[in-house]
C-alpha cells in the first residue's frame, strides 16, 4: 500500500489532532510572495486543510491538490464557503499542469513524499517567472530528558519500538539541506526560518494524534495495542498530559 493513504484512512482523527501552523508563518509567506487577489496558488498535499486558511483570506485563487479521496472529500465542505477554493483529487506527479501558470507553490509537511528532482523540477516548471515556492514541515519533538512526561515517552518508545538512532531536537543546521536543494535545482532568494511552540496535550488527545503518523500506523496490531495502552497508563500515573515541543521550517524562494 502506499503510505501516503495511510493518512486517508481516518480522516475526521485527522482534521481533529493535527495541529496548524504559527500565523507568523503564513504572514512571511504572504509578505515575500505578494499574493493577493489577483493570484493563483497551488497547494500540494492539503490534507485536512490545516495551511489552507490563511492563504484563501488574502482572496487569492487558491487550486488544492490531494491523492486521498477522503481527505479531498472534506476540504471541499471545509471550504466550501470560498469562491476562491479548488480541490483535485490526484497524485501531483501524474497530473497535468499548465507551465507558468502560478505565482504561489505551498507544501505543508508532506514535500518529502515526492521524488526530489522530478519534485522541485515540476514546481519549477508551474510557477511563473518570479514566483515563490513555500516548504514547511513541523517537527514534533516530545523527548527532553528534563521533562518527565517526554521521559515517560521516550520508555514506551525503547519497550515497544527500539532504535539505535539518536533522537535530536530539530535546528537551524537542519535547515541547510533543504535551502542547498532550492538551490541546487535553480531558485533564487531562497530564505529559511524557525519558528516555535510548545503543545500540551492529554493522554488520550496524543495517542490520537500518534494514529495521524503512517510509521505508527502501519505497526503490528498487538505492538501498536499494547504500546497505546501503556503510554496512556504511563502519561495517566504523572498527571494525564504530555508537552510536545514544535519546531517548524519555513522555506522560501523564487523561480529566476
Amino acid at each position: 500500500m502506499d503510505l501516503r493513504l495511510k493518512f486517508n484512512e481516518d480522516e475526521m482523527n485527522y482534521d481533529h489532532v493535527r495541529p496548524t501552523y504559527p500565523d507568523e508563518l503564513f504572514a512571511d509567506i504572504i509578505r515575500y510572495s505578494s499574493v493577493d487577489e489577483g493570484s493563483h496558488s497551488l497547494e500540494i498535499g492539503i490534507g485536512t486543510g490545516q495551511a489552507t486558511k490563511s492563504i484563501l483570506q488574502t482572496g487569492c485563487l487558491v487550486t488544492a491538490i490531494e491523492l486521498g479521496d477522503k481527505l479531498s472529500d472534506l476540504v471541499k465542505k471545509k471550504f466550501s464557503k470560498y469562491d476562491n477554493f479548488n480541490v483535485i483529487n490526484a497524485d501531483f506527479m501524474t497530473l497535468p499542469l499548465e507551465s507558468d501558470s502560478y505565482d504561489l507553490v505551498y507544501c505543508a509537511t508532506a514535500f518529502h513524499w515526492l521524488p526530489l528532482e522530478e519534485g522541485y523540477g515540476k514546481v519549477k516548471d508551474i510557477l511563473k517567472q518570479g514566483g515563490t515556492i513555500a516548504l514547511f514541515w513541523n517537527h514534533p519533538f516530545p523527548n527532553r530528558k528534563d521533562d518527565m512526561s517526554n521521559q515517560v515517552n521516550k520508555r514506551v518508545y525503547d519497550t515497544y519500538c527500539p532504535s539505535d538512532k539518536e533522537i535530536v531536537e530539530f535546528g537551524e543546521k537542519d535547515c541547510e539541506r533543504r535551502t542547498r536543494e532550492l538551490e541546487q535545482f535553480g531558485f533564487k532568494d531562497v530564505k529559511a526560518k524557525l519558528y516555535h511552540r510548545v503543545r500540551t496535550l492529554t493522554s488520550d488527545s496524543y495517542i490520537a494524534l500518534l494514529n495521524t503518523y503512517s510509521d505508527h500506523r502501519t505497526l503490528d496490531v498487538k505492538i501498536k495495542d499494547a504500546f497505546e495502552a501503556e503510554m496512556k497508563t504511563l502519561i495517566d500515573e504523572i498527571g494525564g498530559k504530555i508537552n510536545i515541543y514544535d519546531t517548524i521550517d519555513l522555506y522560501l524562494a523564487r523561480k529566476p
